[in-house]
Parts: structure tokens; C-alpha cells; sequence
């Protein structure tokens, strides 16, 4: 089995972010968040005071009922049908490490203007055929949208950006090219090697993820060994290449009114390097069911490392501060929307065998 105890991942409210005289509770709040994503790129966020619990489960409901269809009726709204991106993805559809993944969804993605299914990522979101299902899914995409607002600026706390800073940076993130993914797992076959989703790194800015309450299905690689390694670490799996490195998988089961948050390669960038976008896969655990949502960058932000991160890697002590430049990634400008372009190219099986999550 995974690690748990010895390396369980920090749990952060918001609560003091939702309101608007607790300066004293927002310091708090950064503070923990700059700290799990210099050392986990990954944290538990406690939402219990922003939605009603009640809220996602519903969005699970309607998932089940999504994917309980015949294969005939959810390739209605199939990707071939739009962008190749937006849509139903059948079961090995999504490629990771160039193999298939052993689920099933349905992609969605910032409207875009003047809709154009022959370009790339520019067509229209396609919605199943159920009451309340696009209803209740944009509910969530609009409280995703303001939740990553809120945590973008916590997190500009956290770095010690001045206003000013924090104002260019919101700019960047203010009309998101966000994505919403509806996964349904299935059980797998017996030749499977127990991947619903390999080992990979997400590549934009902050994702949310929502989960059913099944243990052990999504783990957390963390570089730094434990203070206590099982065995059984790799719960009898391979290693995959990006995991040589020592360290052990940790399990990031869902916990009561939080989601998971980590960061993607997008505040690699804007941090030069300080944050990390860290790896995480997904095991065969049984049926199960999650709704990731990945708060991104504008299409057309150009993504750059920010003056306070150089701030905090220049007040560095000497010797390590010596040694962090030795070993520091050089990070240039990106254009967020041609970066996302290059990812999603490969993303499916019939675009070439190399997912979006590949390196």
C-alpha cells in the first residue's frame, strides 16, 4: 500500500479568503499554501464553507447516468463530432505516456468566439442529453472560476507580490481558458496493468479535483523519501521512467468538504522554478468517479517568471543560494495558448499515440 501517515499532504482553508476583514487569517492561509507547493505541489483545499457539499455529489449522480448510456447514445456528443477535443472520450481514447487510459469522459472547455470545429481546441462544448446536467456542470465552472480568483491571489500573498503585481498577474488569469473533465473509471480487464491514468505532470496552472470516496486511487509522487517506506510503496506496480528518482507514492484520498489542488507547469514558470509541478497518477481501485478542473491562464497570457519569486530566490542564504543557481532551470516567456496548442496536438489515440500529459 501507498504511504500515508508519514507523508499525508497538508489540508488548507479558504474560509479566511471568503471573508473580508480577516487579514490576519488570509496571511495564515497563504503562508500554508506557498509552503505545500515549495514542498508537495499539492494540498488539500477545505472548501466546506463555499459550496454545499451536496453540490458535487449531484454532479456524480448525473456522471453515473451519463456513463450507464450505450456506448451508441454517449457517441452523440463524441470529439470526432467537434474539435476532437470537446466531447466524449470513450474508454482508451485519452492517451498518457503513450498508452491508452482506461477511462472514459467528457472534455469541456472555455466558449470561445466565433466557433470554428476545423481549428484546433476552437469548437463548441458538447453537453449530454440529461435534465439538469448542463445546468448544474456550469454552476460548478463558474465557482471553479471565482475559487481560482481567490486562490491566485492567496497565492500572490504568499509570494509577497506587491498590489500592483498581483494586479498584473490577475490579468493574465481573468477570462481563464479553463477545462472541465467528467472521467468515469470502469472496472478494467484482467490484463490491465493497473493504471487507469499513468504517471504524469499537470501542465497548466491550478487544478481542482473532485473525487467519489475511493481510497488509494489517486497518488502523489513526492521526491523526498519518508519516514517510513512500506514495501509494498508501488502497491506491486512498475515504475514509470519519470520515477527513478527516490521518493515514495503517496495516497491523496478524498477527504470531506476538500478537494485536491496542485499546481501545473504554468507556476513553474512564474515562480522560476520555486514550485514544482509534481507527479501523480491514478490506480485501479474499482468503480470511481472525479470531476478535474483546471483553472488555467488566459489563451493569449505570455507566461513569464515573476520579479517576487527572483525576490525570495535572491535572499536565498549564500551557499545555497550558490547552489540553487547552480542547478536552476532556465525559464523563458510563454504564450499560454500556443504551449496549450502543442499539448492537446497528441492528446488522443487517433492524434498520434503522445497525450498531453507526455513530456
Amino acid at each position: 500500500m501507498p504511504v500515508k501517515a508519514a507523508s499525508a499532504l497538508p489540508i488548507i482553508h479558504i474560509a479566511p479568503w471568503l471573508e473580508d476583514h480577516n487579514h490576519k487569517g488570509r496571511l495564515s492561509t497563504s503562508a500554508a499554501i506557498h509552503a505545500a507547493c515549495l514542498e508537495y505541489g499539492f494540498f488539500y483545499l477545505d472548501i466546506s464553507s463555499y459550496i454545499d457539499p451536496q453540490e458535487p455529489e449531484e454532479l456524480a449522480r448525473l456522471a453515473r447516468q451519463f456513463f450507464s448510456q450505450p456506448l451508441e447514445e454517449k457517441n452523440k456528443i463524441s470529439l470526432n463530432r467537434e474539435d476532437h477535443a470537446r466531447g466524449y472520450a470513450r474508454l482508451n481514447e485519452n492517451v498518457t505516456n503513450g498508452k491508452p487510459d482506461n477511462h472514459e469522459g467528457i472534455d469541456f472547455y472555455r466558449p470561445v468566439e466565433r466557433p470554428d470545429k476545423s481549428k484546433p481546441l476552437w469548437g463548441e462544448n458538447q453537453w449530454p442529453d440529461i435534465p439538469g446536467f448542463r445546468e448544474k456542470y456550469e454552476a460548478w465552472v463558474e465557482k471553479m472560476k471565482k475559487l481560482g480568483i481567490i486562490v491566485m491571489e492567496a497565492m500572490s500573498f504568499g509570494l509577497g507580490m506587491s498590489r500592483e503585481e498581483w494586479a498584473d498577474l490577475r490579468a493574465k488569469v481573468d477570462d481563464s481558458f479553463w477545462v472541465m473533465r467528467v472521467i468515469g473509471y470502469p472496472p478494467l480487464p484482467n490484463d490491465h496493468e493497473g493504471y487507469f491514468c499513468g504517471a504524469h505532470r499537470d501542465y497548466g496552472c491550478l487544478t481542482f479535483l473532485w473525487a467519489d470516496p475511493t481510497e488509494d486511487a489517486l497518488q502523489v509522487f513526492l521526491p523526498q523519501p519518508a519516514a517510513v517506506v512500506d514495501d509494498e510503496i508501488n502497491n506491486g506496480m512498475p515504475k514509470a521512467e519519470e520515477t527513478l528518482e527516490q521518493g515514495v507514492w503517496v495516497s491523496a484520498d478524498p477527504l470531506p468538504g476538500c478537494i485536491v489542488c496542485n499546481i501545473g507547469e504554468m507556476w513553474e514558470i512564474w515562480t522560476n522554478g520555486l514550485y514544482k509541478s509534481t507527479l501523480h497518477r491514478v490506480i485501479h481501485q474499482g468503480m470511481n468517479y472525479r470531476i478535474p478542473f483546471f483553472f488555467e491562464p488566459n489563451f493569449d497570457a505570455v507566461i513569464a517568471p515573476l520579479a517576487a519569486a527572483h525576490r525570495i530566490q535572491d535572499e536565498l542564504p549564500g551557499e545555497h543560494h550558490l547552489k540553487k543557481r547552480q542547478k536552476m532551470k532556465t525559464y523563458g516567456p510563454t504564450k499560454y495558448g500556443d504551449f496549450l496548442l502543442r499539448k492537446i496536438g497528441g492528446n488522443f489515440a487517433n492524434g498520434g499515440g503522445k497525450g498531453k500529459y507526455d513530456n
